[in-house]
């Protein structure tokens, strides 16, 4: 059974709001606390808490698998976790973990992609379990929750690669797949570390409007721009078998996409990938990685700013939200070990319908998660 726990935001000492007036440096601290706790007790509705919730070793998961239903209980209503999943402090017996990755301060124009996993977890309200293209309820088929944010260090990229490795590997281990939101595009070179210890090089499917296979970026190797090539470097990726799609816009070296070649990978630009179907695009994924084992990024700026407005930076002639949806739908059947969705930034965003298309990215691949569950039990 879950054990219920009061975490106490603020405290206001009755003292002072029952209108007491006591010299503190003439009290017992621990007397003071007690009375405190005692006046807690019974007056509970007067304290500003949050209730949260312990997972004990043997609770059994399927007591919490479903989020909570908008008939019963509104959608701006106990907010703060991805699709108001369960908070979990470990991915212990689950299909899938959800984390945050507030860092930007990798980013090379516009900062503020630290707010989105938290601008994605609130608009996530609106997303219900059933996919009804895919044709599978992903709470029924899945055990998951939310375990919050890495605790990343703003303006030191090291240590934040190190916080978000370690939780990443840390979901790994329980053999969960984590579903990371970003945070600039810089966060993904440390999720592959932890995957690739796991797996060894994995495959890249990576969605974006750049490739961030610089060497450099304002002479700095780590950065939003940088991680593709660090990851190729460091052999967290096999580039034989990895894929860019729908690269454009404006380029300081005309041979960006010639180089992204001569290190090994696939890439469809914008320009290509406009003439070719769904389908047409999801048979060249499916031909380039195969078998391997997978990771998806996906950059929020592949979408039109038409339709993805709030990322740090945008290109036009990019892709609808329908395009984008399609397009994941299609690789439905890749050998998946982990998907982030990184570079919503809500100071530049519109009605939120930035954060509501990296929501429901997530959940398309979250539906991905529970059709391969679901064929793989017949």
């Amino acid at each position: 059974m879950l054990t219920q726990k009061i975490s106490v935001i603020y405290i206001f000492l009755y003292y002072f709001l029952y209108g007491f007036s006591y010299n503190l440096s003439k009290i017992d601290i621990t007397q003071a606390f007690d009375k405190m706790l005692s006046y807690i007790q019974r007056n509970k509705y007067r304290t500003f808490a949050m209730i949260t919730y312990d997972f004990k070793e043997d609770t059994d998961m399927s007591e919490i698998k479903q989020p909570a239903s908008a008939l019963s209980s509104p959608r701006f209503c106990n907010m703060g976790t991805f699709m108001r999943m369960q908070k979990v402090d470990t991915a212990e017996g689950l299909d899938f973990a959800i984390a945050g990755a507030p860092f930007d301060t990798g980013s090379s124009f516009r900062s503020g992609s630290r707010f989105g996993p938290n601008a994605i977890r609130n608009i996530s309200a609106m997303m219900k379990p059933n996919n009804v293209i895919m044709q599978v309820n992903i709470m029924e088929s899945l055990k998951g929750g939310d375990i919050g944010d890495f605790n990343i260090t703003p303006g030191y990229i090291h240590p934040s690669y190190d916080a978000i490795e370690k939780g990443v590997a840390g979901i790994l281990e329980k053999n969960a797949c984590p579903i990371v939101l970003g945070g600039d595009h810089a966060i993904t070179l440390a999720e592959l570390r932890a995957v690739a210890k796991k797996y060894g090089p994995v495959a890249l499917v990576h969605f974006d409007s750049h490739s961030d296979l610089c060497d450099e970026v304002f002479g700095q190797k780590y950065n939003h721009g940088t991680p593709f090539r660090r990851a190729m470097e460091e052999g967290l990726i096999d580039p034989s078998k990895s894929i860019q799609i729908g690269m454009r816009g404006s380029l300081y070296d005309p041979d960006d996409f010639k180089i992204a070649a001569d290190l090994g990978f696939k890439v469809i630009p914008g320009d290509t990938l406009h003439t070719m179907t769904p389908a047409d695009l999801a048979n060249a994924i499916k031909e380039r990685v195969g078998d391997n084992k997978v990771f998806l990024t996906f950059d929020i700026d592949f979408i039109d700013p038409a339709y993805a407005p709030g990322t740090g930076t945008p290109e036009v002639g990019g892709f609808t939200s329908y395009e984008a949806l399609q397009y994941i739908r299609g690789i439905k059947d890749l050998n998946f070990v982990g998907f982030d969705v990184v570079e919503v930034a809500p100071p530049y965003d519109h009605s939120e319908i930035t954060a509501y298309m990296g929501a429901n990215l997530i959940f398309e691949f979250l539906s991905i998660l529970a059709y391969q569950k679901a064929n793989k039990n017949k």
